[in-house]
Order: C-alpha cells, then structure tokens, then sequence
C-alpha cells in the first residue's frame, strides 16, 4: 500500500527464498559435523583408556585365580568408562587429558585420583585393588577364626547342647513306648 510494485525484472535480481529441502539438508549437515566431533572424542577417551588397561594388565595378572572381585572393562556409552570392579572405575576429565579414577561410596561418588599421567593412575587402581584384596582376606580370615576364638566354642556349646537336647528326647520318646508297650502287656496276660 505505501510502497509501489517494482517491476517483474527487478524481481528476479533478489534471492528467492530458501527452500525447506535445502535447509533440511544444511542442518544435517551440521548436525553430521558435530556429532563427528562427539564420535571424534569419544573414539578418543575409548583409546586412552584403552592404553591404561593395557598398563593395568600386569596387576590384574597377579589377582589369585579364585579372586572374582574384579572384572576389568571399558564401557562404551555417553561417557566411556573403564570399570575396575562393581564400585570404581576410571574415566576422562572434560579436558580429555586427565585421567579421574572415581570409586562409588555410601555417601556418594568420591575422587580417588586425577592426574594426566598415566603411571599415577595406574599407582591409584594398583593401590586400590591391594586394599580391596586385604579386606577381602580379612573377612574370609574373620569368619574362619571365628569357630576358634571364645565366640566360636560358645557357638560351637550351643550346637552340641541343642544337639544333645534332641538325642535326649528322642530317647526319652523310644522309653516311654517301651514302657508303655510293658504295661499293656501286664495288664492282658493279668486279666
């Protein structure tokens, strides 16, 4: 209404607006780009952490065949992780650098070690997977002790004690059907 209409040849000069297709197109594009770059890095904490279970696998050689505590894996989700057991596991810090060896407690996840080095990280697991195999040796030793210690002869007085309460009575039980048995017969040979 307040402008006028520019002739047909002026129109053709402008751009004609963008096509929903080729939009379409351009964002795929750039989506494509960036989850490149995710995969990129991703690729890149799998590697390196890759490199720590290789490093790792002296330790986990040394762990008694009969020790099921550990299952060392590397976990390929959002955030790579190499699992060392249930409970801890390292993974890599936002820089992609540093390594962050974490361990799940009661009270939540706690940060047992970070560092770019490679060797103090492999330090951390090693000490925590020792600390790990002294408590387990600890609770198979105090449930072994426990039957020799005072606490284990008391447990072990109380089994024999019910043991020899259940042989009494079934003693008990056999004499009295013979006596009962005694007195039946008297009194029909006496009648």
């Amino acid at each position: 209404m307040w402008h006028r209409k520019r002739p047909a040849a002026a129109r053709t000069d402008e751009a004609a607006p963008p096509r929903l297709r080729t939009a379409l197109r351009e964002a795929r594009l750039e989506a494509a780009e960036r989850t490149g770059v995710v995969v990129d890095l991703r690729d890149a904490d799998v590697a390196r952490l890759e490199i720590l279970l290789e490093a790792l696998a002296p330790v986990f050689a040394e762990i008694p065949d009969e020790v099921d505590l550990f299952d060392p894996a590397i976990s390929t989700g959002a955030t790579p992780r190499l699992w060392i057991d249930a409970v801890a596991h390292v993974a890599m810090a936002r820089d992609k650098r540093t390594y962050r060896f974490l361990h799940d407690t009661r009270i939540g996840r706690k940060v047992s070690a970070e560092s770019p080095e490679l060797s103090e990280i492999v330090a951390a697991v090693t000490r925590y997977v020792a600390r790990r195999l002294v408590e387990r040796e600890r609770a198979l030793g105090e449930t072994r002790e426990g039957f020799l210690d005072g606490s284990g002869r008391a447990r072990r007085r109380r089994l024999l004690g019910a043991v020899g309460l259940v042989v009494l009575g079934m003693l008990l039980g056999v004499a009295t059907v013979f006596v009962a048995a005694f007195v039946v017969a008297l009194g029909l040979s006496g009648g």
